[in-house]
């Protein structure tokens, strides 16, 4: 049991915590949340004893044994399997020991206790830990220098993972890992034989993997039974009784005041009214509870309709070096609507699809046509290096809208998910979920027919997560978006993608089914594709295939909608022009017949303008009705 008792720590002169307490039980796979910044690291560096609060108290067992990821990850000769056995130190020290005993009675203690630590398989359970995270057999073997940082970290979480401490500490685990590898760690946290509390914002692994959430929230912790959306419920809740439990006291205080007010200058109440004065004094208000909402995010539409398909791939093989293609025999269909994401372990090549697509790299053989003013957005991660260090959000923005007054720069700035506080920030002090909200505007700032995302939730909070999830799903355009959170991919895409084996092939399935296949290994023959006859479940890529259609047959209601929005612009404007020449109080005296031209055509427009208004108006509702009635189906 890890107990946390009125923790109070201030750094640099901000206080992170105030008599801040929690109590996880043994055994509790807790969630650890709140907005970036307020101090959630922080903790599990008190926990851990490498800072030190400035009062209460932290309390485990003595004897407890805690993990957490390295912070720099491994880079020797040592192999991938042999630096994952080395974490557990008591089987290292054990089997050392072992070499060199010469007593019997000493031998046959170090067997017993390599026996209770499961010391003889633990090769094998080092390796199953190795693959979940990505690595095969092959992989398992070569020393950590041959990998890259991203690599070398999922190494690091492999260590602690097999090292099986009492209590287990993860900061954003997954931000390194691919969606397979965060579906492995999802299913191996909620498996986990002891105390697990995880640093996330990946709402489908606090759904899945944890028990109870623990909320940083104005200096304090404040635990709750359940996942993220049970979480989010019960706070809802308390809120919602909070406020009236305010305005209950809110207006006793009134009364109370009232009374004072009336009496206390009265002989004969002054006792009572005195009495209500202290009364009031010792009564301490209700803090309202308000969530800070992240701003939200806003991607321009496409400038231009393309007719389909945007882009069509037929026998298409890429790669670095054309001895050695990384993919082969590529046919796809994209449509200038689709919502694709695209699945496979990292390695397997979902970043070469991605640059093969944006443009960056070329067809070694096949055919690869696109529509003629085709516009790409590409987003990834790396590029987050390449904003300039010491220019400001606003300077990045203003080059591409030279002869904008400022008002408009800073607005658009906006909608990319800044607030005005940050807008004249370097870019080298922005957080990471800034640069990304920046990056993501810039990158798709001139309206695009196709956005390709690679990974762009990595600095994400999950309020920012929710934004881009409305931002995506407001966007007419198409999408390919590459990410290890499953809710975005959930609520986002409409037909999956596998990148594996050298090729990419369409996905007959859901997640949920993509998920068994990460877990459980591939169905046996016959049982992978479900119907209506399975149950009466329709398959998830019949209803993919339903949700495109929907949006085909909504194209032409979503052109006249943009049509009437046009001819309103277009009314509104005139109807300006002529209040410009009506304002001119000669034109009455010198033009008299000009003046009642204008009027009568100011007034035809006026009829015009309410027309089109309920056009639109019309033509909107049924657009609405018919994307629930399509949602309820």
């Amino acid at each position: 049991m890890l107990v946390l008792t009125d923790l109070t720590f201030r750094i640099a002169g901000r206080t992170l915590l105030e008599g801040a307490s929690v109590v996880v039980p043994t055994g509790a796979k807790a969630g650890f949340v709140g907005r970036n910044g307020t101090g959630k690291t922080t903790l599990f560096k008190l926990v851990t004893g490498e800072w030190s609060a400035e009062s209460g108290t932290i309390q485990f067992p003595r004897a407890a044994k805690i993990g957490q990821v390295a912070q720099e990850a491994p880079g020797s000769a040592i192999t991938l399997i042999d630096f994952v056995l080395a974490a557990d130190k008591e089987r290292a020290s054990l089997l050392a020991e072992a070499e060199t005993a010469t007593d019997p009675a000493r031998i046959g203690e170090i067997h017993v206790r390599l026996g209770d630590i499961g010391a003889h398989s633990a090769e094998a359970r080092a390796a199953t830990i190795l693959s979940g995270l990505g690595f095969d057999h092959a992989a398992q073997a070569r020393p950590c220098s041959d990998f890259s940082g991203g690599w070398r970290m999922r190494v690091a979480l492999a260590a602690v993972l097999f090292s099986e401490p009492d209590l287990l500490l993860l900061d954003e685990p997954t931000n390194y890992l691919d969606l397979e590898g965060t579906l492995w760690l999802e299913d191996y946290i909620r498996r986990y034989p002891h105390t697990v509390i995880v640093i996330s914002h990946d709402r489908d692994l606090l759904n899945t993997a944890v028990d109870m959430i623990v909320h940083l929230d104005r200096m304090k912790l404040v635990a709750y039974r359940g996942g993220y959306d049970s979480f989010e419920r019960q706070r809802r809740e308390k809120m919602i009784l909070t406020q009236k439990m305010r305005e209950k006291q809110e207006a006793h205080r009134a009364h109370m005041q009232a009374f004072v007010d009336r009496f206390k200058a009265k002989a004969t109440k002054a006792r009572q009214a005195q009495s209500r004065m202290k009364a009031l004094a010792k009564l301490p208000p209700i803090e309202a509870l308000t969530d800070e909402a992240a701003l939200p995010i806003d991607f321009p539409q496409p400038v231009a309709r393309l007719s389909p398909p945007i882009l069509a791939l037929d026998d298409v093989a890429v790669g670095y070096d054309p001895a050695k293609p990384i993919l082969r025999k590529v046919t796809l269909r994209i449509d200038e609507d689709d919502r694709i994401a695209l699945l496979g372990s990292n390695g397997n090549g979902k970043s070469t699809f991605a640059k093969l697509i944006a443009g960056r790299l070329a067809p070694f053989s096949g055919r690869m046509a696109s529509a003629t003013k085709l516009s790409i957005a590409y987003f990834a991660q790396h590029q987050l290096d390449e904003l300039r260090p010491a220019e400001t959000p606003f300077q990045h923005v203003q080059p591409l809208m030279a002869d904008a007054p400022e008002s408009k720069v800073r607005s658009r700035v906006a909608q990319m998910g800044l607030p005005t506080s940050r807008m004249d920030t370097p870019a080298e002090k922005l957080s990471g979920g800034e640069k990304a909200r920046l990056l993501l505007g810039l990158a798709t700032f001139a309206g695009p027919n196709l956005m390709i995302l690679d990974e762009p939730t990595n600095h994400l909070d999950i309020d920012s997560r929710e934004a881009l999830v409305r931002a995506l799903n407001a966007y007419e355009g198409a999408v390919i978006l590459i990410s290890h959170d499953r809710h975005l991919v959930e609520a986002t895409a409409d037909r999956l993608v596998v990148v594996a084996d050298g090729t990419v092939r369409e996905f007959e399935g859901d997640l949920d089914d993509y998920r068994r296949l990460v877990i459980d290994g591939p169905a046996p023959s016959g049982t992978a594709k479900r119907d209506e006859d399975d149950g009466g479940r329709v398959s998830a890529l019949d209803r993919r295939r339903a949700a495109a259609a929907m949006r085909e047959q909504l194209a032409p209601l979503r052109k006249k909608i943009k049509d009437a929005e046009a001819r309103i612009e277009k009314l509104q404007a005139e109807i300006a022009r002529l209040d410009g020449d009506l304002a001119d109080p000669a034109l009455y005296t010198r033009e008299a017949a000009r003046a009642s031209r204008l009027m009568k055509a100011r007034s035809d427009a006026e009829k015009a303008l309410a027309a089109q208004e309920e056009i639109w108006l019309e033509l909107s509702a049924t657009h609405e009705a018919a994307e629930r009635a399509a949602l309820d189906d």
